[in-house]
């Protein structure tokens, strides 16, 4: 059990703001094999920023007038929320990865220009549609059923952030191994830490459905299934391999069209 808060811990301190600091830190400790098996808690961290963020949504939905342009207002404030727990660290990797291969056919070039903390063009473009994507979407489920968004916002936290484990299970890491922050932790994945990454994200889908009940669920797993698929033989052909910013676009990439996916069945439950 500490060896697994340890890890939980970890991760929280790697793909969120909230402060795991002093003494705390101290005990956790940190090495790249650590670093590495905190994979299996992506999900978990999902978990954490699916909470704040419906909490978020739901108290805006609340005090706001039921009228007009109040879920647009939840959607945009629920997003910033999440933007400002997670630092923009997936959104970041969106950005980077549009910018690589939207920026270059060949491979190392790609890879150079990833590496530029600068954003182009490909990369703002991106990260402005994924935003707006994800604000419409949220606004729109809001409207069909505030309940069902609510709902839906946490899942897909924790559905999106298991979406990269396949990739990081399936795919080889590529790229400046020295100087990529991620490659302590995304250079393999064990079976069961993918297990447990799985897990987390089935008890997040038994717990929702459980409440309520319905298809829209799974077909927004299947959004999001068929946008990891999508992203992962994209990171092969261009790259034959993944980067950090790589599982950063799919998780952003399998959270939008879990959206979409929710949104297009629940009309018809």
């Amino acid at each position: 059990m500490s060896r697994f808060i340890r890890h939980y811990l970890l991760a929280l301190q790697f793909f969120t703001r909230v402060p795991v600091t002093g003494r705390l830190a101290a005990w956790v400790g940190y090495s790249p094999a650590m670093l590495r098996a905190s994979a299996a808690h992506f999900p978990g961290v999902g978990w954490l920023v699916g909470l704040w963020v419906a909490a978020v949504f739901t108290a805006l939905l609340w005090v706001l007038p039921g009228v007009g342009a109040a879920p647009w207002v939840a959607a945009l404030g629920a997003t910033v929320a999440g933007v400002l727990m997670t630092g923009a660290f997936h959104e970041d990797g969106l950005a980077d990865l549009a910018d690589g291969l939207g920026g270059s056919a060949d491979r190392a070039r790609a890879l150079e220009i990833m590496k530029d903390s600068r954003i182009g063009s490909f990369g703002a473009i991106a990260l402005v549609l994924a935003l707006l994507c994800k604000v419409a979407l949220l606004a729109l489920l809001a409207q069909i059923d505030p309940l069902h968004a609510v709902a839906a916002l946490f899942l897909a936290q924790v559905v999106s952030r298991a979406a990269p484990l396949p990739l990081i299970f399936t795919l080889s890491h590529v790229g400046d191994a020295a100087g990529s922050k991620s490659k302590p932790l995304a250079d393999a994945l064990s079976p069961a830490a993918l297990l447990a990454g799985l897990l987390w994200m089935a008890l997040a889908l038994l717990l929702v459905v459980a409440l309520m009940p319905g298809m829209a669920w799974w077909a927004g797993v299947l959004g999001a299934a068929l946008g990891t698929a999508w992203v992962g033989r994209l990171l092969w052909r261009r790259l034959q391999g993944f980067t950090g910013d790589g599982l950063g676009a799919t998780q952003q990439v399998a959270e939008v069209l879990f959206y979409l996916g929710v949104a297009i069945a629940l009309p018809f439950e």
